[in-house]
């Protein structure tokens, strides 16, 4: 009995004197933090047929970067960016986030680029539990409603078509009073994506849609429209990116439908205009989002841009991308207290919206990863035969579109 007593007496001794020195140690930093810096790298397209995208938006996350050392960096932490050319190529993408979680050890990848590479590697993203935020891309795979476990360290900025599609619907109900709406989308992931988000919210509120697949890059998609047409709709949404979105519009001109479009903010540009501008003339509008601006503020944000960026990137859109990218990594990072580690970096990107500045408010409370939650809308100049988009209404959420 004594010998058992004896056992019990230095068992208990042990368990005291651990569970003092428990109380003794440090909250261990996440990889990549030292006293005095903080590592993040991405790999990115910086040769090849994409590099004329991935360079400047490198350049943007650099140039932020740069302002935020040389003001003294974020409590005392110098941000190093380490960057690897993955050519578009997501096999070399997956080597190369490989690399820098397990060779370079940063702490969070900043502006993960391109469809393909972000499609191969995000998973590879999940299970290493690194936040990511930012991603050039608007996959649905990124969107959550209420990302737990895994899904926490994804922080999507740019719109994600799941996203949009839902804004779109919002449009066409609020600033169109639609009640029946016809959706003609692409086969690939872009289309489907566009297409969920339209459906989700026209449930949501009630009213009709009428849908219609074409192929994507299709050249005939005349017996799409035909449906459309004859479904009586009163406003359309085109789901659609780049080449086929054109032959679309056109296709609805040549069959006289009557009923304005509305597209992704992929096609807003002057040459997307330029390609419908002659067959709409007179018929009807095409409206596209867009999750950019420069008034008020942002006008200040802008001209800080310019001051840090290349003189070569100054009206880049794809340098102001990557320093938004930048800007939302560092927002996160001067929320944290004391030690610095992946949750308390999630848990202080979830804390409070943060404002794009050239843009609006994105939320991630509660696990949501919606990215762009507020979008502004413009339409073609129908008077600029060179391709020209008029702004039309200014950057709004759902709610405010609905009047909410």
């Amino acid at each position: 009995m004594k010998k058992i007593i004896a056992i019990l007496t230095i068992t208990t001794l042990l368990v005291g004197t651990l569970a003092g020195c428990n109380k003794t140690v440090k909250e261990k930093q996440a990889q990549g933090v030292t006293d005095t810096e903080i590592v993040v790298g991405n790999s990115a397209a910086t040769s090849g047929a994409y590099a004329p995208v991935g360079v400047p938006f490198n350049s943007g996350i650099e140039a932020y970067f740069k302002m935020i050392n040389d003001g003294g960096g974020v409590n005392g932490h110098k941000i190093v960016f380490k960057h690897t050319d993955d050519e578009f190529d997501p096999v070399k993408g997956k080597a190369a986030l490989t690399k820098l979680i397990e060779d370079d050890k940063v702490f969070a990848i900043v502006g993960h680029f391109g469809t393909p590479v972000v499609g191969a590697t995000l998973d590879d993203l999940k299970n290493a539990g690194i936040p990511a935020v930012y991603f050039a891309t608007g996959i649905g795979q990124l969107y959550n409603d209420k990302a737990t476990g895994k899904d926490r360290g994804i922080f999507p900025v740019q719109p994600i078509y799941k996203t949009e599609g839902q804004i779109m619907v919002a449009r066409a109900v609020g600033d169109f009073k639609a009640k029946k709406i016809g959706v003609i989308y692409t086969s690939d992931d872009a289309g489907k994506d566009l297409l969920w988000g339209s459906e989700t919210k026209a449930k949501e509120l009630g009213v009709q849609v009428v849908t219609q697949q074409v192929a994507a890059g299709a050249t005939d998609v005349s017996a799409a429209v035909t449906a459309i047409k004859n479904a009586n709709v009163d406003f359309v949404v085109v789901a659609a990116i780049q080449a086929t979105f054109p032959t679309i519009v056109k296709e609805l001109a040549a069959q006289g439908v009557n009923k304005n479009v509305i597209t992704t903010y992929v096609n807003v540009s002057p040459v997307i205009a330029k390609t419908v501008v002659n067959e709409i003339k007179g018929k009807f509008d095409v409206y596209g989002n867009g999750w950019v601006a420069f008034d008020g503020d942002r006008a200040k944000a802008l001209a800080e841009f310019q001051k840090w960026i290349p003189a070569d990137y100054k009206n880049n859109v794809y340098a102001m991308t990557g320093w938004i990218a930048g800007y939302f990594f560092t927002e996160g990072l001067k929320r944290i207290k004391g030690t610095i580690t992946w949750e308390k970096y999630m848990d202080a990107l979830e804390s409070a919206p943060i404002t794009n500045p050239f843009g609006g408010v994105i939320d991630y409370s509660g696990g949501k990863r919606a990215g762009t939650q507020e979008m502004n809308l413009s339409k073609v100049n129908q008077a600029n035969p060179n391709g020209a988009w008029d702004a039309v209404k200014p950057l709004q959420s759902m709610n405010s579109i609905l009047g909410k």
